[in-house]
């Protein structure tokens, strides 16, 4: 891994391939024994920066699983607008469902915080919420999370779908701004 540019910010390398591919199988492992045999979950994915996460997550996952997507927005830049809009919703009959969210990334939870809202009406038989990332110092919500992949410190991050200003999301591992 080297330090790599985007527009006008310098990446530094932190997390491998390999790393996340170990991350992702560990979360399938955890939501796997959480759930009954029988069960077949709704994998949510948050677009667009969970991409990449759920397309391994779901390959991974060995029992059956119906998955779909929301957009939603928050960042502009480097930077968390903390107002998250809806760009895409969810369509399909829920009710007593088992939807795990598929985040990629948790930060002051404003994003969780709409996901939650959302899924409020959907008469859900349990919402859990599955992140790749988390930035504890900087949580601000009391909202449950109940399987985090990694906590990071609270360092802009790019690579496995998330991105600065629309690049970097192809990068197979994880990079952080190295100023901020």
């Amino acid at each position: 891994m080297e330090i790599i540019k985007l527009h006008d910010k310098t990446f530094t390398p932190l997390i491998t391939e390999e790393e996340l591919h170990h991350i992702v199988e560990t979360m399938v492992r955890e939501v796997s024994f959480d759930l009954d045999e029988d069960e077949v979950p709704v994998f949510i994915g948050t677009l667009n920066g969970s991409f990449l996460f759920v397309a391994d997550f779901i390959r991974k996952f060995k029992r059956n699983c119906e998955v779909s997507f929301v957009k939603l927005h928050s960042y502009i830049g480097t930077k968390s607008t903390e107002t998250v809009t809806q760009l895409i919703g969810i369509h399909e009959d829920l009710t007593d469902r088992t939807v795990i969210i598929l985040e990629d990334i948790v930060d002051t939870g404003s994003t969780l915080g709409k996901i939650y809202e959302i899924f409020r009406n959907k008469n859900v038989k349990q919402l859990k919420i599955a992140t790749l990332f988390f930035k504890p110092t900087v949580y601000r919500k009391e909202l449950p999370i109940n399987y985090i992949g990694k906590n990071i410190d609270d360092r802009f991050i790019v690579g496995y779908g998330l991105d600065y200003n629309g690049l970097g999301r192809n990068l197979p591992a994880i990079y952080q701004l190295t100023t901020q």
